[in-house]
């Protein structure tokens, strides 16, 4: 895991990465559920989807659009195992521990809280 002021100037380096930002309605969307309602989205999507060891259809669990944590999850790198052994160094193939998912969960609070 890395320190998060690191990753996001190495996110800012990226043109894909650095390419996401919410649209009118998802950031309608954060403003009307709140930071706290989306973060506990972000939390489910992350423990369904991300901290099984192999999870189903890795590496295209995570759609591009439809709710402002997808996007989040791509901007930030935290869409797929690959994506966060890549930028993250976060070991594929092994359950997320409880505090790899915490980490996950702070790094999207922070994106989302910068598109407010």
């Amino acid at each position: 895991m890395r320190d998060l002021d690191e990753l996001f100037a190495g996110l800012a380096k990226s043109r894909f990465r650095s390419q996401f930002r919410l649209n009118a309605k998802d950031r309608d969307y954060l403003h009307n559920k709140g930071l706290e309602t989306v973060l506990s989205h972000a939390q489910d999507f992350v423990e369904k989807r991300l901290a099984a060891a192999e999870p189903r259809n890795d590496g295209k669990q995570t759609p591009f659009r439809g709710h402002p944590v997808f996007v989040a999850q791509h901007a930030t790198a935290c869409c797929c195992r690959g994506c966060l052994e890549k930028w993250h160094k976060i070991p594929q193939h092994r359950e997320l521990s409880d505090t790899e998912q915490s980490y996950i969960g702070a790094v999207l609070e922070r994106w989302l809280s910068e598109q407010l």
